[in-house]
């Protein structure tokens, strides 16, 4: 599996939301497979990311949807992601945990590594993963710990400063 990290600078990390909002659109254009933006259990920053990514452009948004269940059942067929009642997701959701059969790209904002999501769930693989490590001091040193995580998994691993 291929581990992105994106070191962000001190002004990239200003409007992390923008730059989220960023990477999710260039994710969509470069691939098929749903987007997972992974998010603490936040409320105020999961309601202002669902904004940003309404009005990202003044011309257009980015088509998502916010998981609300801690625990959903939901399918995964014929590669088209859909909930329990077989009704199409957006092509990005957003959530505090790893919905069940979800395989595509993950964009981790949390501290944790994404297989502490993946173990909570069952039928999860994620096809790639996204890992943002904002320039303090808490996400930096989390960023290292995933990095070591990844790395004794096998994972191929490339950072980006941006």
């Amino acid at each position: 599996m291929k581990v992105s990290f994106y070191v962000l600078t001190e002004n990239k990390a200003q409007d992390f939301l923008g730059f989220i909002c960023q990477l999710a659109q260039t994710a969509l254009n470069k691939s098929s497979q749903s987007l997972l933006i992974l998010i603490e259990k936040d409320d105020a920053l999961l309601s202002t990311l669902d904004q940003a990514l309404w009005s990202q452009d003044d011309t257009s948004f980015i088509p998502h949807q916010r998981l609300l269940d801690s625990n959903p059942e939901s399918a995964d067929i014929d590669g088209v992601h859909t909930d329990i009642n077989n009704q199409l997701l957006a092509p990005v959701l957003l959530a505090s945990y790893m919905p069940a059969d979800f395989k595509g790209i993950v964009l981790n904002t949390t501290i944790r590594p994404v297989n502490d999501f993946i173990n909570a769930t069952s039928n999860t693989l994620p096809t790639r993963i996204l890992e943002l490590i904002k320039p303090d001091a808490v996400s930096t040193e989390a960023g290292r710990a995933k990095y070591k995580h990844y790395q004794q998994l096998g994972y191929e691993l490339t950072h980006f400063k941006v």
